[in-house]
């Protein structure tokens, strides 16, 4: 009789090791970085160590002499009085849950349950969250459009428009600087909104490196805004999720009623490790940030030289200037030049496309991809090396042979249409639903959201009707593996809709 013949499907007891090796997340961790991947994504400090210290060797809990983040009085009262002085804050506020928990706490402890709030449609979805959790009512401020197929800054001349027809309005949230790092004119709003006597809120998650060197735009709070959040981890060197609230005295904003927000919206058990990761880069800012950013400026401006010999790749301008004369974008009223937006398309690549091309045979990983570009975010813990490697690629890329891509190829503002808002978010998301194949869904209202991730912004909330315009940018999207998520049906083929009007 021949032996039985194993093969790697035969798990019978006894057999172990035929069984699927286990994958742990800390040993994939580990094998990661010691590869060449470089990140042109946040974290800010970019895999760079920052100290001699690890994490199980200062991860504690309120212990003797080492405060408590919700009552704090002591080491940890004196970090964040540091970070407010450094940042130019009045108060400024740890946050170990995001900027997911500072936007959460600022809406709610401004707006009054069943309030309405003036936003910006481009807001990241913890802000539609909050507006569900408070069941709010909300009205949109739309980006302009631009040159380069992003989505552009908001006008002052359309929020003084919005808060004559919605008197109401109880707080104005904007994103500025977007995900693309194009601001709005925070200056200009925040007199509009003053003058109407409510808060300005503004959501500079990606802007927490702003106002430590002239190559850089001003902090919002510099500008007039009365609360602002800020990712540290994602342009700073710090740690995942930390981030900052920031408060300038106004007359406008209950602080106590944000900081009880504070207490129910970040966790109980705040980590050392991410709050020490905060003071420390506040202590890198104030020491070196000088050094760090002059040379960090000098890269940055180098690179952008250099892609102006790039023939067919479009690399959009530090500033956002469009054409040979640099005649400014009138969608576009400043823009970070820390975020590289790159386009491909006269090579024949797409923005998922040129994303893979870039990790697969560059090893070099990005932010974010859209539908006919990508982003390479950058920090001042990048490097010279790291800056060549981009655009030796870029350069190689760019000599590609001229490919038709006819794959219906959009641009961001394409990707997010104006929807008819039907419902408020709260009523749709309560609503009775039936759940229906996301392509025959047209003319529906949607019960969830649907975005892509990163940005995050809804390409639809609840309570906003389906549209054909719609699904075929959702149906282009999926057909480029983008990332299309929100919807309980993580295959994305099948969305809820609300059946009650």
């Amino acid at each position: 009789m021949e032996p039985k013949q194993k093969t790697e499907q035969d798990t019978t007891v006894g057999q172990e090791h035929f069984a699927p090796k286990t994958e742990y997340l800390d040993e994939k961790l580990l094998a990661y970085s010691q590869t060449d991947a470089y990140p042109f994504h946040m974290p800010g400090h970019k895999r760079q160590s920052m100290g001699n210290w690890t994490g199980e060797e200062i991860d504690i809990t309120e212990i003797t002499g080492f405060d408590n983040l919700h009552h704090a009085e002591g080491i940890l009262r004196d970090a964040q009085h540091r970070a407010a002085e450094t940042f130019g804050a009045d108060e400024t506020f740890f946050l170990v849950n995001g900027s997911t928990a500072g936007l959460l706490a600022a809406v709610c402890g401004t707006v009054k349950k069943g309030g309405r709030l003036l936003m910006a449609r481009n807001c990241h979805k913890a802000v539609y969250h909050a507006v569900y959790l408070m069941e709010l009512k909300t009205t949109y401020l739309y980006p302009k459009q631009t040159a380069f197929g992003i989505q552009g800054s908001i006008s002052p001349e359309q929020v003084e428009t919005m808060l004559e027809q919605y008197p109401d309005t109880e707080a104005v949230l904007l994103t500025s600087p977007t995900y693309d790092g194009v601001l709005s004119d925070i200056a200009a709003i925040a007199e509009i909104v003053h003058a109407k006597g409510i808060p300005l809120i503004v959501d500079e998650a990606h802007g927490a490196h702003f106002g430590f060197s002239k190559g850089f735009p001003q902090k919002a709070l510099a500008l007039g805004a009365d609360l602002c959040i800020e990712s540290a981890h994602k342009t700073l060197p710090a740690y995942t999720q930390s981030a900052l609230l920031h408060y300038r005295k106004n007359p406008w904003v209950d602080l106590e009623r944000v900081k009880w927000y504070l207490g129910i919206y970040q966790s109980s058990s705040p980590s050392y490790i991410l709050m020490a990761g905060l003071d420390r880069c506040t202590r890198i800012l104030r020491e070196q940030g000088t050094e760090l950013f002059a040379a960090y400026e000098e890269r940055l401006h180098d690179f952008y030289e250099k892609c102006k010999t790039l023939q067919r790749i479009t690399v959009l301008s530090p500033d956002g200037k469009i054409g040979e004369t640099g005649e400014k974008d009138p969608g576009i009223w400043d823009r970070d030049p820390s975020k590289i937006l790159i386009c491909a398309e006269r090579v024949g690549l797409h923005g998922q496309q040129l994303a893979e091309l870039l990790t697969e045979r560059y090893h070099l990983e990005m932010e974010m991809v859209s539908g006919h570009y990508v982003t390479a975010l950058t920090t001042l813990m990048d490097t010279t090396e790291g800056f060549n490697r981009l655009f030796a690629a870029l350069q190689e890329i760019d000599q590609r042979d001229e490919v038709d891509l006819n794959q219906g190829i959009f641009t961001t503002d394409e990707i997010y249409h104006r929807a008819e808002k039907v419902l408020e978010i709260a009523e749709a998301m309560d609503a009775p639903k039936q759940t229906v194949s996301l392509m025959e869904s047209a003319e529906s209202v949607s019960g969830e959201f649907v975005y892509l991730y990163p940005p995050g912004i809804p390409i639809l909330a609840p309570g906003e009707r389906v549209t054909e315009e719609i699904l075929k940018t959702l149906r282009i999207c999926q057909t480029r593996n983008m990332e299309v998520e929100g919807m309980k049906d993580y295959s994305g083929q099948r969305i809820e809709v609300c059946t009650i009007l």
